[in-house]
């Protein structure tokens, strides 16, 4: 099956983008970003704060079946523009992995489709590859395949 979310990574530079158009209005698109309880269900974790504003801040949470934490993941935003875009830092708790610098940039298509772009720059090339080696992409397609499914009935 074809993966919807395509992820664009040159060879020796420190970035990936990714791209991925929805089924969605643009509002609804940002709002699958930026309000905690559609954060949740797409995402599959628990939104611990989620600041949605400049110097913003943000930390989500996940547990396994027993209730253990697994993962942490928190960051602060530093751009934040309704409906057009976000800038933030995502860093990954008790990780190898330093800080990356996140560019989401959200642009309507027609009425009721809308396009995310995310520009992810890494600390070194090095800890771009190493991420990519992680099962990163299937990650973020079912992540965006449950967004879609999720936020369009929302509509």
């Amino acid at each position: 099956m074809e993966r919807k979310t395509k992820i664009n990574a040159e060879d020796d530079k420190q970035e990936i983008v990714i791209t991925r158009e929805f089924d969605l209005p643009l509002e609804l698109l940002f709002k699958a970003y930026v309000e905690p309880e559609i954060v949740e269900q797409w995402m599959g974790t628990k939104v611990l704060k989620l600041e949605s504003k400049k110097h913003g801040s943000w930390q989500f949470e996940t547990s396994d079946a027993n209730g253990n934490v697994v993962f942490r993941s928190n960051g602060v935003i530093h751009e934040f523009v309704p409906n057009q875009k976000i800038t933030r830092t995502f860093e990954m708790e008790n990780t190898p992995f330093p800080v990356q610098l996140e560019f989401l940039e959200f642009e309507k298509l027609t009425d009721d489709t809308s396009k995310l772009t995310m520009q992810i720059v890494y600390k070194s090339v090095e800890y771009r590859n190493q991420m990519l080696k992680l099962p990163f992409a299937q990650g973020i397609n079912m992540a965006h395949n449950r967004l879609q499914d999720i936020v369009s009935k929302l509509k």
